[in-house]
């Protein structure tokens, strides 16, 4: 997760286990439009793994825990109406599944969700390289062409989603990886899946090893935290068990940090 960063460096950000895992969140972000439109950025890891893989990987719920977390705010699957992926990585997409039963196919958990991909980050889990074949879900791909609901996107808006949301890209972690820029009373924030994970990954020089190009990574993350400090604008992070948002500053060093963070987000 720190790629060559070496962990005595790391270690102080992200305490291991004994098997040299550490916490990580897998959150999604709920937008509730003013005229009743639900619209979900990701679905995080879900529940779709068999007990083998949640054990290798560490997944402790044996749960579908974001369908927990929707019916706690009142709303069932059927209550989501846009579902917008960044890229199709099992821990960001696997949500997308109902959950794991013995000797039963997978279907939809969210099957009359409208769905936004980026055209090219489709295409890489359509076709993937072997050195991130396994982090595909390949029965996934049938279900949502199947479903009739899913938007292939390549430019700053969506058809689907209209004003009020914007894209970027970015391909240092993953092709086509889809920023998702939400426009709120509170200030835009931006969506920044695996390209700042969390809290540790703002500062520049700290990648993941399971990043395609880390030089290219930074040199977009570089960008992005630019225009997003230059907006006044938040992250929104998926992967940091600790900090849900924060905005960004840059300290006398010229080093990006964050700041005015937050554990939750529950914006009114």
């Amino acid at each position: 997760m720190f790629g060559n960063a070496p962990r005595p460096v790391w270690e102080k950000w992200a305490p291991p286990d004994s098997e040299n895992r550490i916490a990580l969140a897998c959150r999604a972000m709920l937008v509730r439009e003013p005229g009743g439109r639900n619209v979900l950025l990701e679905t995080g890891i879900g529940a779709f793994f068999g007990p083998a893989l949640r054990a290798r990987y560490g997944v402790i719920e044996d749960r579908h825990v974001l369908l927990d977390s929707l019916a706690a705010l009142g709303l069932g699957p059927a209550d989501i109406h846009v579902i917008v992926l960044s890229h199709l990585h099992f821990d960001h997409a696997g949500g997308m599944l109902a959950a794991h039963r013995e000797r039963q196919s997978p279907a939809l958990a969210f099957p009359g969700a409208q769905v936004i991909v980026g055209r090219r980050a489709w295409e890489r889990a359509e076709h993937p390289h072997p050195r991130d074949r396994a982090s595909f879900i390949p029965e996934l791909g049938p279900l949502l062409v199947a479903a009739g609901k899913l938007e292939l996107v390549d430019s700053d808006r969506s058809t689907v989603l209209g004003d009020g949301y914007r894209f970027s890209y970015s391909d240092g972690h993953t092709p086509g990886l889809l920023l998702t820029t939400v426009t709120t009373p509170h200030g835009p924030i931006t969506f920044v899946g695996d390209l700042i994970p969390g809290v540790p990954w703002v500062h520049l020089p700290i990648t993941m090893g399971y990043d395609r190009y880390p030089e290219l990574l930074i040199d977009e993350k570089h960008a992005l935290l630019d225009r997003i400090l230059a907006d006044r604008g938040w992250l929104f992070f998926t992967h940091d068990a600790a900090v849900a948002a924060a905005r960004v500053a840059v300290d006398e060093r010229g080093r990006y940090y964050a700041t005015d963070v937050l554990p939750e987000l529950r914006w009114g």
